[in-house]
């Protein structure tokens, strides 16, 4: 019946004996019993039966027998016949083989079903992974637990990757400008915009950087800068992207090597890792752990340095993973030292020392070329009142903001206050007014002798800022002035 097989059973009854037989639908003789010998003779099949079930259909439409004579010998003839048609055929073998095959297949059904299933064991594997991973980091003795929130550093490789963004010709153009507004830009625009400035450069094909782990790397990155009102993620991009205009203005591909570029783009982009929102003078004075680990020298720059190298030993945060020990080494010493040199406390000796070499500068010169390097990434660190007032403005809340949080808790742990810092002391013009003058124009200047181009967008607002700030603090001194022949008049007419 269909494609199964057809076997025919014949049965006729003697009246001394019966016999039974077997053929296939071709009527071949497959087995035939005979009651008089109660022997089982089987015939060599003339051809194999082919089958892949366990079920075989046996006509019976031509049976003949007598049923009240020989009822118990038909039942025992029935025994034997299915005894030997399953020993001739193997049928326990093709079951088992069958109840394989079917096993297989709900294995298979089943696998479909559960893809979601397996997808998240998967991810729960992973993350146990992470975790271990994030344990084992979590060790590190470059971590630093700072007694205000009792955080500590965790660098992020679990952290979903950001959207894509094409940016548009307009904002490239604009990027490679001093002039670039950084508060129109959500966290995940400014990844985008670093990650197009380390593919612009060449440094993605100088390092053989893997792109994924550019953008792991800058998710890192991202995770650990804390959310102070001025150190944070925002000011991270700021001096970077201010480094990238610089590198663009003063045409540094030209006159450096590519891996001097990439040297003064990822110091910019790691200057600041995990800063705490409190200054080197209150880590010294408050004797906080990080003082001690580094001998109350550079204690913020020393710290961002390991987290930045810390973040770069995981191996799917290594964007120098393909560049060779020795040349590693030099870059990786090169990072710190530029990292070192935001330390204000060392400005005068840098600055010292840059103007010794700027007359004479020599771009082939590895001491010169250093010394520009970190006078560099110094002007991008304190660059913002490079940048048109209505950006540059709200820098200075955010830096008071930052200051008045730190006077505040110096005064409650009887620590000494910087009056630049004290809320009741200072205000925009006098904080501003003084750096602008003193700081600012002094190194900008000095690299203008050996970039002129930079005299018109960099320097020269500056100049314009310092007057800005010098007309708000005369209007102040005039109120405060009036204020105080005020009190004087309501005095001398209550006497």
């Amino acid at each position: 019946s269909g494609t199964y097989p057809y076997y025919l059973l014949l049965l006729f009854p003697l009246r001394r004996n019966t016999a039974i037989m077997m053929v296939d639908p071709e009527g071949i003789l497959i087995h035939s019993y005979s009651h008089n010998s109660h022997k089982a003779i089987t015939t060599k099949l003339k051809n194999k039966v082919k089958t892949t079930l366990g079920t075989i259909n046996i006509g019976f439409d031509h049976c003949l027998f007598a049923p009240t004579e020989k009822e118990d010998m038909f039942q025992n003839v029935l025994s034997q016949v299915a005894e030997q048609f399953s020993r001739a055929f193997r049928i326990n073998e093709l079951k088992t083989e069958v109840t394989n095959r079917l096993a297989m297949l709900e294995k298979r059904v089943e696998l479909e079903g559960l893809k979601v299933v397996e997808i998240e064991k998967c991810k729960n594997d992973l993350k146990k992974l992470r975790d271990e991973m994030t344990s084992r980091v979590g060790n590190c003795p470059c971590k630093y637990n700072f007694s205000d929130d009792g955080k500590k550093l965790n660098p992020r490789r679990d952290v979903p990757s950001y959207p894509k963004y094409t940016l548009s010709q307009e904002t490239i153009e604009a990027l490679k400008k001093p002039t670039f507004d950084v508060w129109h830009w959500e966290h995940n625009e400014m990844l985008s915009c670093l990650e197009y400035m380390y593919h612009d450069l060449g440094l993605v094909k100088e390092f053989n950087m893997n792109p994924i782990t550019l953008k792991r790397w800058l998710l890192g990155i991202q995770e650990n800068y804390r959310s102070n009102p001025f150190h944070n993620f925002r000011h991270c991009f700021c001096v970077s992207q201010m480094m990238y205009g610089m590198i663009n203005l003063c045409n540094l591909p030209e006159k450096m090597t590519l891996t001097d570029m990439g040297i003064l783009m990822t110091a910019a982009v790691c200057h600041d890792l995990d800063h705490p929102g409190y200054n080197n003078t209150y880590q010294i004075n408050a004797r906080t752990e990080l003082a001690v680990r580094y001998n109350d020298i550079s204690p913020l720059e020393n710290h961002h340095c390991a987290v930045a190298f810390q973040i770069l030993s995981l191996p799917e945060c290594n964007i120098f993973a393909n560049v060779e020990l020795e040349a590693y080494k030099q870059i990786r010493q090169a990072i710190i030292t530029l990292i070192l040199a935001t330390d204000m406390a060392r400005h005068g000796e840098i600055l010292d020392s840059f103007k010794h070499k700027v007359d004479s500068f020599d771009f082939t010169n590895e001491e010169h070329v250093t010394c520009l390097k970190m006078v560099l990434i110094k002007c991008c660190d304190i660059s913002n009142e490079v940048r048109p007032t209505e950006v540059a403005e709200p820098w200075v809340d955010c830096l008071l903001e930052e200051y008045f949080m730190q006077s505040d808790r110096e005064k409650t742990e009887g620590l000494p206050v910087a009056p630049f810092m004290d809320r009741d002391k200072v205000t925009k013009p006098t904080a501003q007014i003084g750096f602008i003058k003193f700081v600012l124009i002094p190194m900008f200047e000095t690299v203008l002798k050996l970039f002129p181009q930079i005299e018109e967008i960099m320097v020269q607002p500056l100049r314009d800022s310092r007057d800005h700030y010098e007309e708000l603090k005369q209007i102040d001194d005039a109120m405060t002035e009036k204020k105080k022949t005020e009190n004087m008049s309501l005095g001398g007419k209550k006497k």
